[in-house]
């Protein structure tokens, strides 16, 4: 035992130093080279040490985790919504659904500041917020027969509090979903290869469905190796078929997905969980950790250069092309989803408590999850940091900034201090096999840039064309994945909210129920999904500018939610866990929404920007990015939208946090006034690891388990 705790020691030692070092040479660091390998070390060393040891007290010595406690999923198994998954199939659904385009995309345009202020939020806002939210809203809600994260709030602060965050938390939810799916669409459109590796996911997934159901139930290993089989014959047909007379079959229009994507969303919302969404996610999974770690894996063998500077100009000036502002609070708020994302609590609080087998699976599956998204984050910021900043600069930058030939594009990137020459731009396009890189603004060909750097280096210099279009295809998968569940969550979400209005909405498996609130939810943002294909500037490109803002608020409901939560129950004396997020998050995201509704700048200011436009109007004028009249009106009236729902929504978080503290004071004054809706205690029956690798103890209850018949 004494060795054991000699070697445990000696083994977390080496983790710290390692982490402790990488941090040491990205922070110190001025005027040389710096590997990209340092910003790996530095991230999977915290990693290591925070779900080692800060995930694990709170889930033992906060939250009191009970394995003998039976999960809703065992309690109200119909086969539906209520099922209990294997938690290696839960940690790629759960994982899958959570990890959107935030992860890929913000990290990305947050390189515009500099490497090292996205690097520090991104691992040490995971480490203390992200995965911190994740797992303490999927536990509350475990508690409470799979809530939604509204209805908690509804049942938790009261209801005008809960009546603020219900409201809040769908008009968020159908926002992100449509941003989700304009990406997707964005990736695929005129793609065979993707579109076509895409779609062969949903067989693949069914087979898997009805493998672990029906033909053989419980053997995840054997379903596990068909799965990927299919997937990488699927990912290289996909290219066959692009080279092929199939092509055009699988080239569709931005339309035409638009239809595909509300149809798959609205199926795969009211089929049963364990039949396609679940083992889906599990699937694309495997492709998502598999490239990141190959990622990884490159850039320790390549050991590329970060070549972007730790901080640049535009973190203190505000004026970047990229996205306007100052490196508070925008940076946090554009990284959004790889360090704290309040869409993930809707999945915490929607389809993964309704299948968790085990209480103690709330860590590895909450917390592990999250830090698998945040390493995806870092993987996109080494990407985008790579590359040649004047590169990165004429990719992120608008047209109407840069121009539309590749001399414009040099000559003003050359005047922020980052030169690239003409010839070095069309080379760059010419490699990947694309007619232009500039103004390739979205995040998504940045990365894929990168990623192809990094893996032709590692393949010996080729094949830069063949790992851009994989990464671009990857991107859509990685997002796709996050759409399906979300549009669920979306639909438990309405029907909680209608259930107190008429009771039978309360059962979210009644069919005639599911149904009508799929088509509700499916129908809102495929509205603005359509619109915002057909209108450049119309539809989901009216909403765009505020995903970021809207994302890190539903965040601060989370965290409101959580923090009431963790006072009410008895856990006073933690409340900081999730309270101190709170404060940051609300301080840095009431921050950002008040200057994007009354900063005098017009590039960060929402009603400045109509104004400007407004009296160009007024003059006969036509700005960019407008190109006619109809164009300048559109952007007034985007001006307008954005800047009143930023404005409703702030205060709409504002009252939710006003109110649970109001719950929080009262429970201190006078704990006898308050309630808890936790569910009944009713001891289980099934008996699962906690992590992905079962202890010498968790095989021995396995054994015995299985010997009486009630193993899971």
């Amino acid at each position: 035992m004494r060795t054991a705790n000699v070697r445990t020691i000696v083994i977390w030692s080496l983790v710290a130093l390692v982490g402790a070092i990488g941090w040491a040479v990205l922070a110190l660091a001025r005027g040389e080279d710096v590997s990209a390998a340092w910003m790996v070390a530095a991230a999977l060393g915290s990693y290591a040490i925070g779900y080692r040891f800060y995930a694990k007290f709170i889930a033992y010595k906060v939250l009191k985790v009970d394995k003998t406690r039976a999960t809703p999923a065992e309690r109200l198994n119909n086969g539906i919504d209520f099922h209990p998954t294997d938690r290696r199939v839960l940690l790629g659904h759960h994982f899958a659904a959570i990890a959107g385009a935030g992860p890929l995309v913000g990290p990305v345009l947050a390189a515009q500041m500099g490497y090292l202020p996205g690097t520090i939020w991104i691992i040490v806002g995971v480490i203390f917020a992200g995965a911190v939210q994740d797992m303490v809203v999927l536990f509350f809600s475990t508690r409470r027969d799979g809530r939604s994260l509204g209805q908690m709030a509804r049942e938790e602060i009261g209801p005008f509090g809960g009546a603020a965050a219900l409201l809040a938390a769908f008009a968020i939810m159908i926002i992100l979903l449509g941003v989700l799916a304009l990406v997707i669409v964005n990736a695929l459109a005129q793609s065979p290869w993707g579109t076509f590796s895409i779609a062969m996911t949903i067989p693949i997934a069914l087979l898997m469905g009805f493998y672990l159901r029906v033909l053989r139930p419980g053997r995840v290993a054997e379903v596990s190796l068909i799965g990927v089989a299919l997937l990488l014959f699927a990912l290289v047909a996909g290219r066959w078929v692009a080279e092929s007379s199939w092509a055009d079959t699988f080239t569709l229009a931005p339309s035409t997905l638009v239809i595909w994507l509300v149809a798959y969303g609205f199926i795969a919302s009211i089929l049963p969980v364990w039949m396609l969404l679940a083992p889906r996610d599990y699937l694309s999974t495997f492709m998502k950790i598999g490239t990141i770690l190959l990622l990884a894996l490159g850039v320790v063998i390549a050991l590329p250069t970060l070549k972007m500077p730790a901080v640049t100009d535009f973190a203190s000036r505000g004026d970047g092309p990229v996205f306007a502002g100052s490196l508070f609070p925008f940076v946090f708020i554009t990284i959004a989803c790889g360090a704290l994302s309040g869409f993930h609590s809707l999945i915490s609080s929607g389809t993964t408590p309704k299948m968790i087998q085990k209480e103690t699976q709330v860590r590895m599956i909450g917390y592990g999850s999250m830090l698998m998204e945040s390493s995806v984050a870092i993987m996109a910021l080494v990407a985008a940091s790579i590359i040649d900043p004047g590169l990165y600069f004429a990719m992120n930058a608008p047209s109407g900034v840069i121009g539309t030939t590749v001399e414009n594009a040099s000559q003003v990137v050359g005047s922020w201090g980052y030169q690239i020459t003409p010839a070095e731009l069309a080379k760059a396009a010419q490699d990947v096999e694309e007619s232009t890189l500039l103004s390739r603004t979205g995040g998504a060909p940045t990365l894929a840039v990168g990623v192809s750097q990094i893996f032709s280096e590692v393949t010996g210099g080729g094949l830069k064309a063949f790992w851009y279009h994989f990464a671009i295809m990857f991107e859509a998968l990685f997002i796709l994945t996050a759409l399906d569940a979300g549009t669920r969550v979306g639909r438990f979400m309405l029907q909680d909210t209608l259930g107190n209005i008429y009771r039978p909405f309360k059962n979210i498996s009644w069919k005639p129920g599911l149904v009508i609130t799929s088509g509700i939810v499916c129908g809102l943002w495929g509205y603005f999904l359509w619109v915002g294909v057909h209108e450049p500037l119309g539809g989901i490109n009216q909403l765009f500018p505020i995903f970021g803002i809207s994302n890190q608020l539903l965040a601060a409901v989370a965290l409101a939610v959580c923090t009431t939560l963790l006072v009410k129950s008895g856990r006073l004396k933690w409340a900081w866990i999730t309270g101190v997020p709170l404060a940051w998050d609300a301080t840095v995201t009431l921050t950002a929404s008040w200057q994007k509704v009354f900063s005098s700048d017009p590039k960060v200011g929402f009603f400045k920007q109509r104004q400007v436009f407004q009296d160009a109007i007024d003059r006969g004028e036509v700005l960019a990015p407008a190109k006619s009249m109809d164009d300048m009106r559109t952007v007034v009236t985007n001006s307008t939208v954005d800047g009143v729902l930023t404005a409703i929504l702030a205060i709409l978080i504002v009252v939710v946090i006003v109110d649970a503290t109001r719950v929080c004071v009262r429970h201190v004054r006078r704990p006898a006034l308050s309630t808890l809706s936790e569910a009944p205690y009713v001891e289980s029956k099934l008996v699962a690891p906690a992590g992905l690798i079962p202890t010498r103890e968790e095989k021995e209850e396995e054994r015995d388990a299985v010997g009486s018949g009630t193993g899971s």
